[in-house]
Parts: structure tokens; sequence; C-alpha cells
């Protein structure tokens, strides 16, 4: 269960099956985890934050436990009997991140990102852009959301050493999709302000047990978040997710949607998204009717921003860009032409430039403006979109 344990046979972060890149800012990244609560509704996320350097820092594995194996096999795959195969070719993947590693202090506190998976994931398969954004000085709590829309995820119980596991749940035959779904996106929405509160909490003093009592002390963070400088982000099922966290609490100051999958969103709470909203799209994902929504939103927000990335799918904003091409091919179809490197460093510095403006961060993040007005290599505004696949 340890998420550091000695690698199995597959690969590590320097080659073979998957190689995450390391951020790219000027600060080194370190992680750790946190799950609040024994109740299924406590929390559970992957914190990513500028650290100090550690010679022979260990680096944790991407797939922290054998059990999401067999969630992805399940969700990805439709056989669980894959579980196996997986964490043979990706059982060993590191994040080249510092497990656990010391926070960086930093007197004006760094701004804080929750950022919301997509369907059939959890909170490890977004490292990538995570670790780039920790890299420009953000912390980051990459949640694990408890709706059953995680490939897999658990709490522990009261009882001492006990663990109850949530599966996947596909909608249930006999019900309507969106309305399943939209239930779902408030929980996770609501799972996202109180992420904020726990941090709130941190900061003002309180003090918060970690249940999987990691080597890592959540008061740390007192005095080193900037709490006035807080957004949103999340990928796909999670894009609509941040979309809808900005209706629930207004602390949050902007959102930035990666892919955004709108349908679960009811029409009436269009008209209350109240903060700006980044859209990031790949090529191959959206639907007109999709794109439509986000443009309701962009009218009533002069502020919102929609471009797209040309060459890219819509597996390109999660870690499994960085797979080799054949593993790729055999789980999700076809990939995108674009360079995954180039196209992580597109995402970033355009989500970079559009959080600086709205949280009013002092960094040199305006540098990436044109992006964000979709002005660049392969960024364009409003783009066509092409064929629809979760």
């Amino acid at each position: 269960a340890d998420p550091v344990s000695p690698p199995r046979l597959g690969c590590d972060s320097m080659g073979g099956m998957l190689a995450l890149p390391p951020g790219r800012g000027p600060y080194q990244v370190g992680c750790t985890d946190v799950m609040v609560g024994h109740t299924r509704q406590g929390l559970f996320l992957r914190l990513f934050y500028p650290c100090l350097p550690r010679a022979g820092a260990a680096e944790p594995l991407w797939i922290p436990r054998s059990e999401y194996c067999g969630g992805l096999a399940d969700v990805t795959l439709g056989r669980r009997w894959c579980s196996a195969l997986l964490g043979i070719a990706i059982g060993s993947c590191r994040v080249p991140v510092s497990w656990n590693g010391p926070l960086k202090p930093r007197s004006s506190g760094y701004p804080l990102i929750i950022f919301s998976h997509g369907l059939g994931a959890f909170r490890t398969l977004y490292s990538s852009v995570c670790t780039e954004l920790a890299s420009w000085g953000f912390v980051v709590a990459a949640l694990e959301h408890r709706d059953r829309s995680a490939a897999t995820t658990y709490f522990c119980t009261a009882e001492a050493g006990t663990e109850e596991w949530i599966p996947f749940q596909r909608v249930p035959q006999g019900q309507k999709e969106f309305y399943f779904r939209n239930k779902q996106v408030h929980q996770r929405a609501q799972e996202c302000v109180r992420a904020l509160r726990l941090f709130q909490g941190i900061a003002s003093g309180r003090s918060v047990p970690n249940t999987l009592h990691q080597d890592w002390d959540l008061s740390v963070l007192k005095g080193n978040l900037d709490l006035s400088k807080v957004a949103v982000m999340g990928h796909s099922f999670g894009g609509v997710t941040a979309v809808l966290a900005l209706v629930k609490e207004p602390s949050f100051s902007c959102a930035v949607a990666l892919d955004a999958w709108m349908f679960p969103l009811e029409n009436l709470l269009y008209p209350e998204v109240p903060k700006p909203v980044l859209f990031i799209n790949t090529e191959k994902f959206q639907t007109p009717e999709s794109v439509a929504k986000m443009k309701r939103l962009s009218s009533r927000n002069s502020q919102t921003r929609i471009v797209t990335v040309l060459g890219t799918v819509h597996e390109d904003q999660t870690d499994f860009a960085f797979l080799p091409g054949k593993l790729f091919s055999r789980v999700f179809g076809s990939r995108g032409t674009l360079d995954p490197h180039k196209a992580l460093a597109i995402t970033s510095r355009a989500a970079l430039a559009f959080l600086q403006r709205h949280l009013k961060l002092e960094e040199e993040f305006g540098q990436w403006d044109k992006l964000v007005e979709g002005v660049g290599d392969s960024v364009v505004p409003d783009a066509p979109f092409g064929r629809s696949h979760l």
C-alpha cells in the first residue's frame, strides 16, 4: 500500500513504458497524499507543492496501488482481468517529484488550485499538469472524487487498518444519463468546496489529522497559502465540475476547464456562473452542443475564453499522453498528432497566463497571454470540433 514501495517489473521515471516530464518552472516539486475523515463524506487528495531540494528524494508511484489497475482495466478496457497486465506495463512508473519533500516557505503565500479528475480517472492521472503548475509556484490539490466516477477509490474507516473501497459505477439500466451524471457533478463540485474549507481551516490554525499518517505535517501550510488567490480546475467531467464550483463557492476567482464535458450541467445554471472560465479544448472531443454551452458562458462574461489546441485528442490532457504509441492506441484508439510535451506546454502556459490575469499574481506569466486569446502555433479560438467520445 506504500506509494513509494520498491519498483515492480515495468518501468521507472527514466524511461520504459511511461516517462512523465518534470516541471519546467523555477520550483522543485514535492507531493503527498491527504485523507481526512473516516467516512465517504471525508476528502482524499494528492497535494503537489513547491518544495526544498532534498538529496536522494524518493519518487512516488504513478499508480499508487494495484487496486487502481483493476479499476482502470474495468473502465478503459471493460476487462478487469487485464489488471495484472496493466500492473506489469505501468505499475512501477513513477512521478518525477519529491515524495513528502519539505515545503519551501513563502511569506506571501502560494495561490491554491483545486483540481477535479475526469470520468474513470483518479487523483494521480494528471500528475504532469499538476507538477507543471506547482513548479511555477502553486499548491495544487488533486481530488479523488467519491461519487463513484473514479476508476476506484477508498476511505479508511474508524476501525484501525480497515478500508472500504468505492468502485466505479456505470449509468444504471433504466436511468437517464443526464440525471445520474447531474447528481454526480453536484457532489463533485461540493467536494471541491469542502477541499477549499479544509485549507481555510489549516490556514486558520485548525489541527487536521491525516488519516494516512504520512510523514508530512499539514500545519506547515499555515502562513504559506494565499487564500485570496484560489482557482478551480479540471478535465472532462472535472472541467464541468470546475464550472459548477464557481456557482457554489464565491472564493473561487476563476476556473480552467480542460476539454470540459458540459452535458451534465443543467441549463438553469448557466446564467448563474459569476466568474471567468478558460476552456482549453482538444480538437477531437467536443460536440456542437457542448461548444454552444461554452459560448453561452462567454457571451455573459467577457473574460471567459474558449481555445482549442489543434492536433490533440481528449487523453492528451492526461498523463496517458506520455504512454508509448502502441499501448496508448490499444487502450484509447488513435492519438493526437501534436507532441504531448508541446501540448502540455501550451495547456499549462495558457492556464498560467489566465490565472495571473484573474488571481492578480505578481509573476510574469503574462508573456503567454496570446495563448489565452487563441493566438499561436497549434492554438485557435473557437476551433471546429471533431468526433465525440468519452
